[in-house]
């Protein structure tokens, strides 16, 4: 079964999408900035769905979801405890990518005996500074040059490639699927809004971050894989090499020729890595979870 949905959150409205209608389920939290449910997990669902109910959310202003918050990784944490308690399952698996991988690491810290299994991608809360983000910082700080420039960017495939050129490995090789995905996204009137207030409030000039959760991985106690490409051009490949030498019995992929964005760089090989992480021995009758129907959902394409 495939399908989306929108549930209340607090004073916001949760927009997701969900697949699968049988096995564990696992939950997917996409990045910021040009990004929402479809656009980082498009592949890794349908992939997903043949074993484990799968559910991606948009976060607050992303997608199909809406809702006044301060954009913060605190904020996305209780937003999502509070869409993970409109679900009909006592414990879930995560896979957050870049911001939503700080949002998931910051939500098993909280909440470990929710969780079932963590997975980090190219992910956000492993280091204290991002100096390669200033420069989309400062981009925001001038009036008026977010909208613009969104639009710009959006105006040909070869100007999406060109903005893309800066969190990828290869621009000229991302298929044209992703590249589409991503126009798309940028002339949605509105967009890039959220990712505008969330650099305000987690990044500083100097390229210090808000959320460093460096100093609490020895504690997390949910089985953890953490995957980052080798050339990830914003968040350093090294950030995910020492959270995985401090994370107890954690595993790390390095993707090679791949930079920020796996799931669509390198999406077969990202699959597989997520798939053999997740256990078969965990692909269970669908007798063994609950069948309760989520309110909200509809049948249409996402």
């Amino acid at each position: 079964m495939t399908g989306t949905g929108v549930t209340t959150v607090g004073d916001c409205r949760i927009g997701y999408r969900r697949a699968g209608s049988s096995g564990p389920p696992v939950v997917l939290l996409h990045g910021a900035g040009i990004d929402d449910a479809t656009v980082s997990w498009r592949h890794a669902i349908d992939v997903l769905a043949e074993d484990y109910r799968v559910y991606s959310l948009d976060w607050p202003e992303y997608g199909r979801s809406t809702g006044d918050v301060t954009h913060t990784i605190d904020t996305y944490v209780d937003v999502l405890d509070g869409f993970l308690e409109t679900l009909p399952f006592e414990r879930v698996s995560l896979a957050g990518i870049s911001m939503g991988g700080g949002a998931a690491l910051g939500y098993a810290l909280e909440h470990p005996d929710r969780l079932d299994q963590l997975a980090l991608v190219d992910s956000y809360g492993l280091g204290g500074r991002l100096p390669n983000a200033l420069p989309w910082k400062l981009w925001a700080q001038v009036p008026g040059m977010t909208e613009f420039g969104k639009i710009a960017a959006g105006a040909t495939n070869n100007t999406v490639r060109r903005v893309l050129d800066s969190l990828v490995a290869d621009a000229d090789e991302l298929p044209d699927q992703f590249v589409e995905d991503v126009r798309e996204k940028l002339m949605e009137p509105g967009s890039i809004q959220a990712f505008k207030q969330f650099q305000q409030n987690e990044l500083s000039f100097n390229g210090r971050v808000a959320t460093n959760f460096v100093d609490d991985l020895e504690s997390l106690s949910v089985p953890t894989l953490l995957v980052h490409g080798e050339d990830d051009p914003l968040v350093p490949v090294e950030w995910s090499i020492r959270a995985a030498g401090r994370i107890p019995g954690s595993e790390l992929e390095r993707i090679e020729n791949c930079g920020h964005w796996a799931t669509r760089e390198r999406p077969e090989r990202f699959n597989e890595i997520l798939l053999e992480w997740l256990p078969d021995d965990r692909r269970v009758p669908t007798s063994q979870y609950p069948k309760a129907e989520i309110p909200g959902l509809t049948r249409a394409s996402y």
